[in-house]
């Protein structure tokens, strides 16, 4: 009859401070013969296992701690750069998505079109923005140059004596005869197309053309322009496609995960980058703001 086995797993460890990253450490043991169970030889296992986990830990540790992801460790390759150089400094970017606009309260498909304004609900929101914003510094506001975001950014810069910079890759995704129609009347008239822009959009396409893949590369032209912009903390206000967009190239998701995220108007996400120009999402679509007299400060 075969030797009788039992598999150990070593209790909870937890570490020094200098060692805090590690919280705590289940390594299984090795399966030892039952018959060799005492207590002596089980100590030793255990004792050995600890020792082999430090020493792995310790090879593995990076040469340096970043401060930007509050002393945990940056592990080389974890993100990409969106820059594909070094920064003068490390960034923060602050991205606003535009007020309600007059196509949101008409539930229409928006897209690039320029016809859907700021509400007066719209600039509500843009001011309670502003307020929330209050105790931040921006160097540069950046904006889509289409109404409903243009707007809002004004209003958010309003009394600032700082550069407020439109770029064409902040302005929202094209999409062509939808544009303007209600959701329903899109969903009655082109009920194939429409149920794969809302359901697969990476794959909705007209005439050859993929709005959102497209979009992807309009997005990281917008990340590179505003990263390497000389300054420290930025503004950025733009419409809800480009800003998933912007958030998932930041993040390396694709554009099948466009609708995985989804940012309210006036809803606020910020994100801080390293001098590779890695990105670390530091909060999505915050909007306690709108609800009450909430002041940011970050």
């Amino acid at each position: 009859m075969g030797t009788a086995l039992l598999a150990v797993t070593s209790p909870p460890c937890f570490f020094s401070s200098a060692n805090s990253r590690h919280l705590f450490s289940t390594t299984p043991l090795p399966l030892l013969p039952s018959s060799s169970l005492t207590h002596g030889k089980l100590k030793c296992q255990i004792t050995k296992v600890r020792s082999n986990v430090n020493s792995v830990s310790a090879e593995t540790k990076p040469e340096s701690e970043a401060s930007m992801t509050g002393a945990a460790y940056d592990f080389k390759g974890a993100t990409t750069s969106l820059t594909g150089e070094i920064l003068s400094c490390p960034k923060k970017v602050t991205i606003v998505r535009h007020g309600l606009s007059s196509w949101n309260e008409e539930s229409r498909v928006q897209g690039s079109s320029n016809l859907s304004v700021l509400t007066e609900t719209g600039m509500k929101q843009a001011e309670k923005c502003r307020d929330a914003l209050v105790n931040m510094n921006f160097d540069v506001c950046f904006s889509s140059p289409i109404s409903r975001a243009k707007s809002t950014a004004e209003i958010l810069w309003h009394g600032n004596d700082k550069p407020l910079c439109y770029l064409d890759s902040l302005k929202e995704a094209h999409l062509f005869f939808l544009e303007g129609m209600t959701n329903a009347d899109a969903k009655k008239k082109y009920p194939e197309l429409y149920t794969t822009w809302r359901e697969d959009p990476s794959n909705f396409h007209v005439n050859g053309i993929y709005p959102i893949r497209k979009l992807w590369g309009t997005a990281r032209e917008a990340w590179k322009e505003i990263l390497l912009t000389p300054g420290e903390s930025f503004l950025v206000v733009t419409h809800k496609s480009i800003l998933r967009a912007l958030i998932c190239t930041a993040l390396g998701l694709g554009p099948e995960r466009f609708r995985a995220i989804d940012v309210n108007n006036g809803g606020i996400c910020v994100f801080t980058f390293n001098k590779r120009g890695e990105a670390m999402l530091q909060a999505l679509n915050m909007t306690a703001h709108m609800y009450s007299d909430h002041v940011y400060q970050y």
